[in-house]
């Protein structure tokens, strides 16, 4: 089929051909509609980048580009119903009734020799699930997760998939099989035991985005009722399995510091402190609100699709954080001045991968020693050692529920708090930290949690010369009433509710409430938060009761706030939209019918 397909578009490229004496641009049309997304047997529907008629050498006769586009809108033609033919063979071919990762016939038999020895783009990188060996180099770029993919590059995709259950659906498993090379006939099956199995139990309220691992939200109208959430509620961000921390690991849980040059082999002047250290130096409590940097990505997404899990608005909670300033730790590990002349300060967790590799960040050096940003290692939270079971009663629906719930998600023994920053840096689980001249070459510190111009696509973009994200923008979100929901006219008012926050310590200095869709505004009530609006780490709950306008069906309910800054939310999705679905900090926006 491709070779028949390919003698046509020669046909359709030499019709098209210029007359004597014309020449094409250096990059030819056809170079320009060449398909981006054909495998490696239709390849031989390429085309060269440009040619030159025979007359190329001679004085440029004038072009009649009305024809020229003419005649390149039919070979654009040509060139999408090729395209669209070998998708739609590749798509079918894909959809075979098959059981993902079974063994096919007339397809070649590998080693899992053969397979280790593709583990690098040089070499091309194969992975195998179950019976099947694929070829996964030119799906790199596309990756949703970055360079996590060569994690597994000439291994089993098991272990990963077992990891990240979103992996485990059909359109995923559609596109592994349609970059299957062969079979693989030495493997033996694979014992996956499931790290999620001492993942600590949460409460039936949370809204759960992913299972493993384990990522949920409170719902939005309960998340608004206190200040402080309660620990049961509060939202849960986890990239890998919860480590098992247990009474036998207490007794020897240290955290370790050192400093590491790029020069050396290991890292030097390796510090320590047991637990029992840390909670004799001064004690530190503060109240911070903790906000996941993809919160709000599902409006994000209903503009134009993005990677990543579907917060609603419900990913920031606010918690009394206790512990110790994280320069009292460095400096009861006996630092010196010299030591702080790097650049970052880097922080590892105790989870990790299937490969070893634990969840990372980093933040500048200077933001680390600067008293006024607060940074902080936690050991309580909500007046609560982090591991410590309790017995909460909250109303849901008008029924008391008893939850017995656990920290555990949250980071027990130790938890990094840096106020006012995406909480992808708040390392949980705290086990390292490295003084360094480079950043963190976690993962998520390298190649995720950074942003983009809205033109920007995976195919596109550059993680490696982009700013890390790190402190959040103004925020506001209306909890009640809720999208969808009625109020009544009879009752001659409305009732609306919800929270603003901004990072860096900015406090929030004004709520702007409409009821119209931004025609007109009023200023919300705010419910101080006790901390300085220019240092404040915890969000403000912010009110408004306003009347319901006469012979109106619907209130189209809009809020922004501004900081004490005077940075103020953007209008639109538009103009922030990035591939990742990050800071989504637009106008929110709930409609609510008038009955009545």
């Amino acid at each position: 089929m491709y070779r028949n397909l390919s003698r046509s578009l020669q046909t359709l490229h030499v019709c098209l051909l210029p007359k004597k004496g014309f020449t094409l641009p250096k990059t030819s049309v056809l170079n320009t509609l060449r398909p981006t997304s054909l495998s490696s047997s239709s390849r031989c529907l390429s085309t060269n980048s440009g040619f030159e008629s025979e007359g190329s050498n001679q004085s440029r006769k004038s072009i009649n580009y009305a024809a020229y586009a003419s005649a390149t809108g039919i070979l654009a033609a040509g060139v999408a119903f090729v395209t669209w033919c070998v998708n739609k063979q590749e798509v079918a071919h894909c959809k075979q009734k098959r059981t993902p990762g079974s063994s096919v016939d007339k397809l070649p038999t590998y080693t899992t020799e053969d397979v280790r020895k593709h583990n690098s783009l040089k070499s091309r990188i194969w992975v195998t699930y179950k019976n099947g060996v694929y070829d996964v180099t030119d799906f790199v770029a596309s990756h949703p997760g970055g360079d996590k993919i060569f994690l597994a590059a000439g291994k089993s995709l098991e272990p990963f998939f077992e990891l990240y259950g979103i992996h485990k659906t059909k359109e995923v498993m559609e596109i592994v099989e349609s970059l299957r090379i062969g079979n693989i006939y030495d493997t033996k099956p694979i014992k996956i035991e499931d790290a999620y199995k001492n993942d600590p139990e949460r409460s039936m309220a949370l809204t759960v985005n992913s299972e493993k691992p384990f990522n949920a939200e409170p719902p939005l109208s309960l998340l608004a009722d206190t200040f402080l959430t309660p620990n049961s509620l509060f939202f849960v961000r986890n990239h890998l399995p919860v480590p098992v921390v247990d009474d036998k690991m207490l007794k020897t849980y240290q955290l370790e510091a050192s400093v590491f040059d790029k020069q050396d082999t290991k890292p030097k002047h390796v510090k320590s402190l047991t637990l029992s250290d840390i909670k004799r130096l001064p004690k530190f409590e503060m109240d911070a609100t903790m906000q996941c940097a993809g919160n709000r990505r599902k409006e994000m997404s209903q503009v134009k699709e993005v990677k990543g899990l579907s917060w609603n608005c419900g990913s920031i909670s606010t918690a009394k954080w206790t512990g110790a300033r994280l320069t009292d730790i460095l400096k009861a590990m006996g630092f010196k001045d010299e030591d702080f002349n790097k650049k970052y300060i880097q922080f590892e967790g105790l989870d990790v991968d299937p490969t070893g590799t634990p969840y990372g960040s980093s933040i500048a050096m200077e933001k680390a020693l600067d008293p006024n940003q607060c940074i902080m290692v936690a050991y309580e939270m909500n007046g609560l050692h982090t591991s410590k079971k309790l017995i909460i009663k909250f109303m849901i629906l008008n029924y008391y529920n008893v939850l017995r719930t656990s920290a555990a998600d949250h980071g027990f023994p130790l938890r990094l708090i840096i106020p006012g920053v995406v909480g992808a840096r708040n390392v949980k689980w705290l086990k390292k930290i490295v003084l360094s001249d480079e950043e963190s070459h976690s993962h998520w510190q390298r190649k995720d949690y950074k942003c983009f111009n809205p033109s920007v696509d995976f195919n596109t973009c550059d993680f490696d010369t982009a700013y890390a994200v790190q402190e959040t923008p103004v925020q506001s979100v209306i909890s009640e009433p809720s999208a969808s929901s009625s109020v009544s006219a009879d009752d001659g008012y409305v009732t609306v509710r919800g929270y603003a926050f901004s990072g860096g310590g900015r406090g929030i200095a004004r709520v702007d409430l409409s009821l119209d869709g931004g025609e007109t505004w009023l200023n919300a009530e705010l419910d101080n938060n006790g901390q300085s609006p220019y240092k404040s780490w915890a969000w403000t709950l912010w009110e408004a009761t306003v009347p319901i306008p006469k012979n109106k069906k619907k209130l189209d309910l809009v809020c922004k706030a501004v900081d004490s800054s005077h940075n103020v939310q953007p209008e639109r999705i538009e103009g922030i939209w990035n591939l990742r679905g990050l800071l989504n900090n637009s106008w929110h926006r709930v409609s609510v019918k008038v009955e009545g």
